[in-house]
């Protein structure tokens, strides 16, 4: 198991869910975190049951705002002196439903939110820190960027984008810096819920692991492709679907 002691990451979209499964598991292997999202009552909660603020700080602000990602990186620089794991967790998804019906404007939100943002966030950590020192990137893409997914179009081809942003920094920023993503299927959060509530065993029974995910799962997985153990590992999205991809069509 890789060790973060000494180390600081930055995990966006961090006070719930897949962030924070990610920030626990970061922390569990000694690294300190600085969280964001939106809510500041639910930051306060996740800097608190991560063992608060000698190990954690929050961020609150709106992925979406340029200012509130420079306060981020420039957060776990002063705070924590370095800044050598950067996690891009956001994602949003305000609309559900087919292509042709897909609003434009809410298309656009959803490509600044998910793409854009995600770039000017690695631009910042770059030049903030890793430029000079180094480190690693890990993006939260998803298997709706890998295939059609019904209702959740829109979704699927910003993090069709984030899969490729992610090769494509790779190239650009190594050696210093390794970059990799993680591609969930379903797995049991709040931002998911509509995907399976009422219904989880039915969704469920097309895993051949036999549940859905789980926020911690994701955790681990992460943990590994930000550790020294994946040095030799960049520019790869690890595909965390439960066996579902295996079934084929």
């Amino acid at each position: 198991m890789s060790s973060f002691e000494g180390k600081t990451a930055l995990v966006t979209g961090g006070s719930r869910g897949i962030g924070l499964g990610i920030a626990q598991s970061l922390v569990k292997r000694g690294a300190r975190v600085v969280l964001t999202a939106r809510k500041p009552e639910a930051l306060a909660e996740a800097v608190e049951s991560l063992g608060g603020s000698d190990v954690a700080v929050a961020v609150a602000g709106n992925a979406g705002d340029a200012e509130h990602r420079a306060a981020a990186v420039r957060t776990a620089v002063d705070t924590f002196g370095s800044l050598d794991m950067l996690v891009g967790n956001v994602g949003i998804n305000p609309v559900y439903g087919p292509m042709m019906d897909l609003d434009l404007g809410a298309f656009r939100k959803i490509l600044d939110t998910n793409v854009v943002a995600s770039l000017d966030l690695v631009q910042q950590a770059w030049r903030a820190w890793m430029s000079e020192h180094g480190g690693s990137v890990l993006f939260v893409a998803s298997v709706a960027g890998l295939r059609s997914s019904q209702n959740i179009g829109g979704y699927g081809v910003s993090k069709a984008a984030v899969i490729n942003l992610t090769t494509q920094l790779a190239v650009e920023m190594g050696p210093k810096v390794r970059v990799n993503a993680v591609a969930p299927a379903v797995v049991k959060t709040r931002f998911a819920e509509a995907l399976f509530e009422g219904r989880e065993a039915e969704v469920a029974s097309g895993y051949p692991a036999g549940r859905l995910g789980v926020p911690e799962d994701i955790g681990e997985a992460a943990a590994y492709l930000l550790g020294d153990g994946a040095g030799w590992v960049t520019g790869q999205t690890l595909v965390l679907d439960g066996g579902s991809g295996s079934r084929g069509r």
